[in-house]
């Protein structure tokens, strides 16, 4: 046989098996889908989908998906001398610099670009309109998924923000990517049977946060006011539910708009609450004393020298002086807290080891992440005892030579707050699946117990007398609730030198409240304070005030002058206005949610409260004539 035949045949079989091997793989592969979708349920559609929402925990919604258009240039079908012409009107339509988008269509070392992004619909319709008429050959639209944050700059540290592709950058959004992106979803009737696929489109989860939009809009403005009025830098402010971890606000000011994150700074984008690591200043004093006092070093009645200052002399001859602010005599662990004495804390500080110290607060969580799982949380920082000098040890007891985020600061407070049990925050309160079905929902998660029942209860009592008159948190007291309050001033290190600044500080405080039945834990901070004060008692104690004022106007904690609602359907309230209906609707526009109480006990009318806060709108509206068993509807905020 001719050797060029059998080579010939030789190509033949192989080609033949190569070709059976590809269509068995083909085969096989289809044979792995189809089994693949039956296993899903019949969830055959692979569309982009809609990411999934984000809400408060009220159910706001906070983020989500909505149309939006990509727009590109395909040069082939377009005519040169056409698209030349109609250039200036297409650039201002999608908002490109006309010489630029000239350059992109000159140029033609690629047919195919993209002129604008992430329209929104709104600003897509013009163009949509020009093209159905005819104009813009070559250009196309097309529809995507966007997002759309309803907000706009409300919890932004937070909440982040979606790039390209519509996938998590930063914040819950980067953290929680993978939830909130669109998946193949069931597509059955409960009764088992397969329905169609394209029923149902690919959709990310829901993630519910444990934050309150109406607290953290109060709050954010409080904090705008507070920056702009002592020319600080940034302001923090941030609160936790002490008995399950769970954020209810976290602020930064100041803000950017989510719906426009591209044209904010990278600083301004970044989130301080929990990258932005500092020395405390004299609210770590707490964590110091409740160490020294829960080992039994010190007693809640052991009393220290505050003479003006710590003083030590080594043996070698150094001495060690860290000044206080006053000449404070003898004084006990309340005394201590309250005055914010240096020379206290000191002293106590030198009743416990170095390794005990440090373990101790590490326990608290210091130096190391929080566990909370955003992207890119500061671990602060915190020296092992080998590297401590003579000094470290009493000037890190007063927060100093030690660094910390202010989430540190809030999850390690709540520790002290709860009755000694560090908890690991969250932002996330559940996670359900577009189905309906709920795939996380967050429980109090216990880290360890840091503190005795004991040993907490004293440093929150002795945290009370800071709030009193005689302490430096007087400022932060409300007036009928019992608090708890810290305050704290801290040099910041200079940069440039590596020394302590002259000129720029923290001013911050804690407080606790209510006192005798602590709930609820709320921490602010100034950085670089250029008013008339940087003290923290004097310019972040005053917001503390303000800030649980709000707190308290949102969340249901009883004071002490609010009488409460009895049984035997009787309201007392304080004395103010009362809300009563008579013949025609009055004026409730600005009513708390306790001044509308009475109406609830009224059984010839039905009434319906929406919110928290005060009344933002009614119906029906004031003067309108009421009849027995009519519907009243109250929106608050």
């Amino acid at each position: 046989m001719d050797v060029q035949v059998v080579k010939h045949k030789i190509r033949l079989v192989f080609a033949l098996v190569v070709l059976v091997v590809f269509a068995g793989l083909v085969v096989a592969r289809y044979a792995q889908l189809a089994l693949s979708t039956k296993a899903q349920g019949g969830a055959t559609d692979t569309r982009e989908g809609e990411r999934g929402s984000i809400l408060d925990r009220n159910g706001s919604v906070l983020a989500m998906d909505i149309p939006k258009y990509d727009v590109s240039v395909w040069r082939p079908s377009s005519k040169s001398e056409v698209f030349l012409k109609e250039l200036p009107e297409l650039a201002a339509l999608v908002g490109m610099d006309k010489e630029a988008l000239r350059a992109r269509y000159v140029d033609g070392s690629q047919n195919y670009f993209y002129i604008a992004k992430r329209l929104s619909a709104e600003a897509a319709e013009p163009l949509r309109i020009a093209i159905a008429a005819g104009k813009f050959k070559g250009v196309q639209i097309d529809e995507i998924s966007g997002r759309l944050y309803p907000e706009g700059n409300l919890a932004a540290h937070l909440i982040g923000f979606t790039g390209e592709g519509n996938i998590g950058r930063d914040g819950i959004e980067n953290k929680y990517d993978e939830s909130l992106r669109p998946k193949l979803r069931k597509a059955e009737d409960g009764t088992g049977r397969v329905l169609d696929g394209d029923r149902k489109i690919p959709k990310g989860d829901t993630l519910t946060l444990t934050i309150d939009a109406n607290l953290q809009f109060k709050l954010e403005d409080l904090m705008d006011e507070a920056r702009r009025s002592n020319g600080a830098e940034t302001a923090m402010a941030i609160a936790m539910d002490v008995n399950t971890g769970e954020i209810l606000a976290y602020v930064a000011s100041p803000r950017y708009d989510l719906n426009t994150y591209g044209s904010a700074t990278l600083e301004l984008r970044s989130d301080p609450l929990s990258l932005f690591a500092y020395e405390p200043g004299s609210v770590f004093k707490i964590f110091t004393m409740a160490s020294i006092l829960d080992m039994g070093l010190i007693t809640p009645s052991t009393q220290f020298d505050c003479d003006g200052a710590y003083r030590r002399t080594l043996p070698n001859g150094e001495r060690i002086v860290i000044g206080d602010l006053g000449f404070y005599g003898k004084q006990n662990l309340a005394g201590i807290l309250a005055l914010s004495s240096n020379a206290g804390v000191g002293y106590a500080s030198d009743r416990i080891s170095e390794i005990d110290l440090y373990q101790r607060l590490k326990s608290f969580g210091f130096g190391m992440k929080t566990g909370v799982g955003l992207s890119g949380e500061s671990a602060g920082a915190m020296r092992v005892p080998e590297r401590w000098s003579a000094r470290t040890k009493p000037t890190i007891a007063i927060g100093q030579e030690v660094q910390v985020t202010a989430l540190q600061m809030i999850t390690a407070a709540a520790a002290v707050a709860n009755g000694g049990i560090l908890l690991k925050p969250t932002a996330v309160a559940k996670i359900e699946t577009a189905d309906g079905e709920l795939a996380f929902e967050h429980k109090p998660q216990a880290v360890r117990r840091v503190l005795s029942e004991s040993s907490a209860a004293s440093i929150v009592k002795a945290m009370e007398a800071a709030a009193s008159l005689e302490g430096t948190g007087w400022r932060a007291k409300v007036s009928d609730i019992r608090m708890a309050v810290k305050t704290g001033t801290a040099q910041m290190i200079d940069p440039k030198t590596r020394g302590y600044s002259e000129t720029d500080y923290i001013a911050s405080t804690l407080g606790i409240f209510p006192a005798d039945d602590p709930q609820i834990a709320l921490y602010v901070a100034l950085v670089k304070p250029r008013g008339a004060s940087y003290l923290g008692g004097q310019i972040a104690a005053p917001v503390v005030r303000a800030a649980i004022e709000a707190t308290l106007s949102q969340i249901d904690i009883k004071r002490g002058k609010v009488e409460e609602l009895v049984h035997g359907g009787e309201v007392i309230l304080p004395k103010g206005r009362e809300a009563l209906v008579g013949e025609t609707m009055p004026d409730f526009i600005g009513y708390s949610k306790k001044e509308l109480l009475p109406l609830l006990e009224r059984s010839d009318l039905r009434v319906a409260i929406e919110g928290n806060g005060y009344v933002v709108s009614q119906q029906p509206k004031a003067g309108t004539p009421i009849e027995k068993g009519q519907k009243l509807q109250f929106t608050l905020r």
